[in-house]
């Protein structure tokens, strides 16, 4: 076991998450970024506007555009954004949070092109419930020939869900609390089974409405944390961020318990982690904002693609900053452990902070995977299946939280980089598409 362990981790890391993959997340964000003429950077001001109207719908679907944002945001807005930045800055250095940024910047166009293609080719179940995502972009928008490349995405969607968005999610909150409260993760797994359990048999419209509270709360309450570390580390700010870009360039020399890093182990880690964290080109957002209440692709496409912007230029942002400006990242601490030295160090009980905040971001994670991998499961199976997956899905969070899970990392990475592999060839087929329907929309507007 240990041996195929090591396998699929070296499969997962090096194969499919290595070189080839950045490149393809990377160029298809350049692309579309290019051929949208920047759409995504220039109107960040309208997609707020159109955020904010957005709390009521306008059209068919089932959630209003707002709460769709904030069901895709519950599912990104997670460990990535904790540990993952740690993880980042500990293998890439300071650097690495600079290619983050880049990787969020193109990003947000893949997230927009992924959102359009979703509301447009969006389609209808047998019970009449509107449905849409990357099988459907791809069986609707590329013909019935491509199908098979649907279901692919579809069969890694759903199986990836039970490793990154739950097992892997309820495992952090059960490891955290334990190290934190000393709380028993066996009860943790079981609390949270209860918790998630309650808000699945309502469906979307209640896993919506519990997103539409809980993320906006939750994020600016992580983000009010770590201003006020910004703030009392206010000196060290500027110094911060001359590391981030000279590092992004040069490699980084080691430093007390930081071992040091090169310029691609920033830009591989940075980019990797920055993908890990908002999703950007793995096709699981644009489940949500297909059924979003909107009589216009576009629209809902500006405001997914502020899913990239807050997850990580504002929320990943403040967590690498923090461990930088505290001076944390020299530590030799990695991962959850390295964003709780940090906080701890200008707050007291900051190691409660992070800990709660990983709680609460795992679990709206663990809810908002929930409805992508049900869809994935619906497409192949049908209505019928969505009961059975209910309860597997719930069953499994409290093993999650008892499990060794090397095994389960390793094959829910590889799984999510088997999902992106259809959406991006989806995303590039279609882009033509995309690009018409921007120019129409926003030559209309005064």
């Amino acid at each position: 076991m240990e041996s195929f362990e090591s396998i699929l981790s070296f499969i997962s890391g090096q194969v499919l998450w290595g070189p080839p993959m950045l490149f393809a997340l990377a160029f298809t964000g350049v692309y579309l970024t290019i051929g949208l003429k920047a759409i995504p950077l220039r109107k960040i001001g309208y997609a707020f506007k159109q955020l904010w109207d957005g709390r009521k719908g306008q059209g068919e679907g089932l959630i209003s555009p707002f709460n769709a944002l904030m069901t895709s945001l519950s599912a990104t807005i997670g460990t990535g954004n904790i540990a993952g930045v740690a993880t980042a800055i500990y293998s890439g250095g300071p650097g690495a949070l600079f290619w983050m940024w880049c990787i969020a910047l193109v990003g947000m166009a893949t997230k927009y092109a992924e959102a359009v293609c979703a509301v447009h080719f969006r389609d209808k179940d047998i019970n009449g419930n509107t449905v849409g995502g990357p099988m459907y972009y791809i069986k609707n928008g590329m013909g019935e020939r491509w199908k098979w490349l649907a279901s692919a995405f579809a069969v890694f969607g759903m199986l990836a869900g039970f490793g990154i968005g739950n097992t892997v999610q309820s495992n952090s909150v059960a490891d955290a609390l334990e190290s934190t409260f000393g709380i028993d993760p066996l009860v943790t797994g079981i609390s949270l089974a209860i918790l998630v359990g309650l808000v699945l048999l309502g469906g979307i419209q209640r896993l919506a409405g519990v997103a539409g509270k809980l993320v906006p709360i939750m994020a600016l309450l992580y983000v009010l944390a770590g201003i006020i570390t910004l703030a009392i580390n206010a000196s060290q700010i500027p110094s911060a961020f001359n590391l981030i870009f000279t590092h992004a360039f040069t490699p980084s020399s080691a430093a007390g318990g930081f071992a040091g890093a090169t310029v691609w182990a920033a830009i591989r880690f940075g980019v990797a982690r920055g993908v890990f964290s908002n999703e950007a080109g793995l096709g699981s957002a644009p489940i949500a904002h297909a059924v979003a209440q909107t009589d216009s692709p576009v629209r809902q496409g500006t405001i997914a693609m502020l899913g990239t912007f807050i997850d990580t230029l504002i929320v990943c942002s403040i967590t690498g900053l923090v461990i930088i400006v505290t001076g944390a990242w020299t530590s030799g601490e990695t991962g959850a452990s390295l964003s709780t030295l940090a906080f701890n160090t200008a707050l007291p009980g900051g190691e409660y902070i992070v800990s709660l905040g990983l709680a609460v971001f795992a679990f709206t994670t663990i809810l908002g995977w929930s409805y992508y991998s049900e869809r994935c499961t619906e497409f192949l199976f049908g209505p019928k299946a969505v009961m059975p997956f209910r309860i597997a899905w719930v069953i499994a969070v409290p093993l999650g939280a008892v499990m060794s899970l090397g095994l389960v990392w390793s094959l829910a990475d590889a799984l999510n980089a088997m999902m992106a592999i259809p959406n991006l060839i989806a995303l590039l087929v279609l882009s033509p598409v995309v690009f018409k329907l921007s120019k129409e929309y926003f030559s209309k507007l005064p």
